[in-house]
């Protein structure tokens, strides 16, 4: 089967055809995905994304056909839909609020007990984003029909079926009880229950093409959709089943994900940005994460190499880079970043191997958080990173296996058309062999662990 998948990421959008049965993807178009400063609030340009999701199936369907749709988005967005459309824009998770309307939302949030969602800044919890847009905007907040998620949003454009599914609604939101798999005491404080659409299964048929889209795209045929899901847990969907717990998953896009197949639940730290997520199944999964792609790309600039030249000066210099390059999150959130120990400024090649040990380490703080154990599977971008993973699996001590080719979230939003009992991993997934680092980088990642812990204290 042939799936067109819509993946909205935070950073870039694509449209996606991948042969679901191959677990390969066949084509793509991409392009960055905007934030919009006109308005009330800086917010994604809904518009330009669904213009640029029509042309790409229009080419996609003349070139290679495809027998179903199904779509993955980041988290911590919703859509407030009106009797016409948007009732108002969808905001730009990364708007910081007024003091005065956060210490309103923190008096009536439920506590991580209830939710085992942490407090984020800004609009990282779809339920502050709802706050805010009902305390700011009460006129327009009145006029709310139905509140859909994310991914679902995108579904209802080419349906015209409202739903919300439980990957986002389980995704840091204040909204749900990921143990018991019902909303939170938050929907009724809100007084946004009757607005909230139906819950559905990510594997749910949705509905089909709205005739009108299917004429735009030039469907020959009716094409079902399906209800999607949060990226991350895509990212993770296709593990589910193939591997025994305990296991890991690492998703790398923007944010590095972390989810602890069988890990711990009740030793999760909620000032740490540690998580339950909630999987495909509708399961409560211990994750933690931080804003490992935008960090890498911000200390990178798009430049560098692991040459062996600038990792044996990082490593042997004891070159540091610390938390938070994207302060306010992450298991550090309150860390100011600063480079130890550069007698010199650092050259591209250099800044790229800090970058990707600095990124390798955090993640194995995240791993430890999570108290996750057995292999930990690399997703995303990163899976690319050699030196990353080499790192990160020299860290952890445990087996790193990255799965190369298609990123993990245009795969597992496909297995949703094929419903989620055939949770396969792609053939050639293996335990490659690593060599870059020097021997001394064992005390490398003990010198960077001490230090973030003392500037931590």
């Amino acid at each position: 089967m042939k799936v067109a998948v819509l993946d909205v990421g935070k950073t870039n959008v694509k449209a996606v055809i991948v042969d679901a049965g191959a677990r390969r993807e066949l084509a793509a178009r991409t392009r960055p995905n905007r934030v919009l400063t006109d308005g009330p609030y800086p917010h994604f340009d809904v518009d330009g994304i669904f213009a640029f999701f029509m042309q790409s199936l229009k080419e996609l369907n003349a070139e290679h056909g495809f027998d179903a749709v199904s779509i993955t988005a980041h988290g911590a967005s919703g859509a407030l839909l009106g009797t016409d459309g948007l009732a108002l824009p969808v905001l730009d998770y990364e708007f910081r609020y007024a003091p005065e309307i956060d210490a309103a939302y923190d008096a009536i949030r439920p506590p991580f007990s209830e939710t085992f969602s942490p407090r984020l800044p800004g609009g990282l919890n779809l339920g502050a984003q709802l706050h805010y847009q009902k305390t700011a905007f009460p006129r327009a907040f009145a006029d709310v029909q139905s509140i859909v998620t994310y991914p679902q949003y995108w579904a209802w454009r080419l349906t015209g079926i409202a739903a919300t599914e439980v990957t986002s609604l389980g995704c840091h939101t204040d909204l749900w009880r990921p143990r018991q798999g019902t909303f939170s005491s938050l929907v009724e404080r809100l007084e946004i229950g009757d607005r909230l659409s139906p819950v559905q299964k990510p594997s749910d048929r949705l509905g089909f093409v709205a005739q009108d889209i299917a004429a735009m795209i030039g469907l020959a045929r009716p094409v079902p959709v399906y209800c999607g899901i949060h990226d991350s847990n895509a990212s993770l969907l296709p593990h589910l089943g193939q591997h025994r717990a305990p296991f890991a998953v690492v998703s790398t896009g923007t944010w590095v994900v972390i989810f602890a197949v069988g890990g711990d639940l009740d030793h999760l730290d909620p000032k740490r940005d540690t998580l339950a997520n909630v999987d495909a199944l509708g399961r409560a999964v211990p994750s933690a994460r931080f804003m490992g792609g935008r960090e890498f790309e911000l200390l990178t600039k798009g430049q560098g190499t692991a040459t062996p030249d600038a990792v044996r000066r990082i490593v042997e210099e004891r070159i540091l880079l610390t938390p938070g390059v994207v302060p306010g999150c992450g298991p550090f959130p309150a860390a100011r970043h600063r480079i130890v120990n550069a007698s010199n400024d650092l050259n591209p090649d250099e800044t790229y191997v800090a970058a990707s040990l600095y990124a390798a380490l955090m993640t194995k703080v995240c791993l430890d958080l999570t108290r996750a154990a057995g292999p930990v599977i690399l997703e995303g971008p990163f899976a690319r990173n050699a030196l990353y993973a080499e790192a990160l699996s020299k860290a952890v001590g445990r087996t790193v296996i990255p799965v190369s080719g298609s990123t993990g979230t245009s795969i597992g939003a496909a297995l949703l058309a094929l419903g989620s009992s055939d949770p396969r991993v792609p053939k050639e997934e293996h335990a490659p062999a690593f060599s870059r680092l020097p021997a001394a980088f064992p005390e490398y990642g003990a010198e960077w662990h001490l230090l973030v812990q003392k500037d931590a204290a």
